[in-house]
């Protein structure tokens, strides 16, 4: 099965790609390599790709009825888009681009698969989207569910939950078979360690902590060391980049299995978006996440305490019972010494470390 892949040159996307090829699918990745990296795809994994932006209508129509060369002439049966800015701080200093990267560049994504899929009998390709728990803004409960309100603080997360908005408009407007995936903090690296985290600037924790522990940073910067959690520092849930791509594989099979034909007098069938949250509902503070490092490593680290950020929330804790329910997905390798031993390996092999 050709399955479309947005960013899959991107740290959860390249992993993604590689779950689906393992299973048997074959990923086409879309990619402009503004912050995914061309040798993961085309040395590494060695899957088709082409360069070029999601808001590209042309491009991606040629893909989805299999004209572009790089179908090899096989129509796309699926969509995954992880495509998009995902910086939060950076969101704030450039709002506008979040806006059209995006909001922008997904709605003419969801218009290419929406058109297209009216021209087939079999109607609109099944469509992933990658979301963020960002789309909650301050939680009201001690884990987040679902049906949470939706009230993101900050650019990044007001975008995701646009393109939410846009795609259950048009799963019941045009029949768009969809499932959207609320991710908490991904981690880890690919135990074979062909992939990993690489970010150029690093935000996330993990690879921090681990720069910090090679040298690569002078020390480890922790913004906050006084919220209402046990040791001060704030608490996450952090959820191997394998588990997530796990889901994928699985929402795509759960929408393969919902897809339905139009009516008969060639009437879109609406379809009501399912969206689920992927986290483990064991969150880890900044401190925990330091002394399971050191484990792992057998290192130590510098550490300097910075302000808050302004809006981190002293906890973000997922209720992931949906998605273990209804898609049957289970993560495997999110125990934090699991995580962090394969990050360890990964950063340990990257140039520099």
């Amino acid at each position: 099965m050709l399955i479309l892949v947005t960013g899959g040159a991107g740290y959860i996307g390249s992993h993604t790609v590689k779950a689906l090829r393992q299973a048997g699918h074959s990923p086409l990745v879309l990619d402009d390599f503004s912050s995914g990296r061309r040798a993961v795809v085309e040395d590494t994994l060695r899957v088709p790709f082409v360069e070029g932006r999601v808001g590209d209508g042309a491009l991606v129509r040629s893909l989805l009825t299999g004209d572009h060369p790089a179908c090899a002439g096989q129509r796309v049966e699926a969509v995954i888009h992880f495509a998009g800015r995902s910086i939060v701080g950076e969101s704030w200093q450039r709002p506008a681009e979040y806006y059209g990267s995006n909001v922008s560049e997904a709605l003419s994504l969801l218009q290419a698969v929406v058109e297209v899929g009216a021209a087939a009998a079999s109607g609109p390709a099944p469509f992933i989207f990658s979301s963020s728990c960002a789309v909650y803004g301050l939680p009201r409960t001690l884990t987040l569910t679902e049906d949470h309100p939706l009230e993101p603080i900050n650019p990044y997360g007001r975008s995701k939950r646009m393109v939410e908005e846009l795609i259950r408009d048009l799963a019941l407007a045009h029949g768009l078979p969809s499932i959207i995936l609320r991710y908490f903090n991904a981690a880890g690296a690919d135990p074979d360690g062909e992939i990993g985290e690489v970010h150029d600037p690093e935000t996330h924790l993990i690879p921090r902590v681990l720069d910090a522990m090679t040298g690569r940073s002078p020390f480890l910067q922790i913004f906050g060391d006084d919220f209402d959690t046990p040791d001060g520092t704030g608490i996450r849930d952090y959820t191997h980049v394998c588990d997530l791509a796990e889901a994928h594989l699985l929402a795509v099979n759960r929408l393969l299995l919902r897809r339905a034909a139009p009516a008969a007098d060639g009437a879109p069938v609406p379809f009501r978006t399912l969206v689920y949250n992927l986290g483990t509902g064991q969150g880890a503070s900044v401190q925990e996440v330091i002394e399971a490092a050191k484990a792992v490593t057998g290192r130590g680290l510098l550490a300097h305490v910075a302000p808050r950020r302004g809006g981190d929330p002293p906890r973000l804790v997922a209720c992931a019972d949906r998605a273990r329910g209804e898609l049957g997905w289970e993560p495997r390798r999110s125990d934090l010494p699991t995580i962090l031993a394969d990050a360890w390996r990964w950063h340990q092999a990257l140039p520099g470390r």
